[in-house]
């Protein structure tokens, strides 16, 4: 069993991720793919967040089609602020015998160093899956020099990349403008019923 990770603030989820998601799922043989909707994101500290009970409906309506697609509750169901080391190890509890492959971007791969525990949390993952964004400059070999093991576990999957982010989404709404394919359809139909992101 091979089980995916895909932690973020999901605020909102939209098309990108769920094509990165795919991706990943296929090139890494994920037999399945946990959402991790982190509730409160050590580098997100003090910067407004939609409410948690809002991000967990959007994400559900994101993913509810796919039954691969799982969301987990391991960073909703205790306090915060999550980090991914101890979002994996409880997830290793939870699944002793699953390798576990955890999903990130370039510009993450890139800023590791600076994670909470990061020699620690590489040794907890089995695959680093990097997803690559335009523009993305890493080095590697010099990474590898601050964490030892960092290149063997690194996989990386090729996607088609959409330059579209949450905060983009978020922007074009409180303004008014066209978002409507940015989004997955019930995420689209939730925004605009709640009156989201105004």
């Amino acid at each position: 069993m091979r089980i995916g990770i895909f932690g973020g603030t999901f605020d909102p989820p939209h098309q990108g991720h769920l094509i990165l998601a795919e991706e990943a799922e296929y090139q890494l043989g994920l037999d399945r793919l946990l959402w991790v909707l982190t509730a409160d994101p050590p580098h997100k500290q003090g910067q407004p967040i939609t409410p948690l009970e809002v991000r967990l409906d959007l994400l559900r309506a994101a993913i509810g089609e796919n039954p691969r697609f799982e969301l987990s509750r391991v960073d909703i169901d205790r306090p915060g602020p999550h980090f991914a080391l101890d979002t994996v190890r409880l997830l290793r509890e939870a699944n002793p015998t699953a390798e576990l492959a955890y999903l990130i971007g370039g510009d993450s791969l890139r800023d590791l160093p600076t994670w909470h525990s990061p020699a620690d949390f590489l040794r907890s993952v089995d695959v680093l899956g990097v997803m690559r964004r335009p523009g993305d400059r890493v080095d590697l070999t010099a990474l590898e020099a601050e964490l030892p093991g960092l290149q063997k576990t690194v996989r990386y999957i090729d996607a088609p990349l959409l330059e579209i982010s949450s905060s983009q989404i978020r922007q074009r709404v409180s303004e008014g403008r066209p978002y409507r394919y940015y989004v997955p359809r019930e995420v689209y139909r939730l925004i605009q019923a709640r009156h989201l992101y105004r």
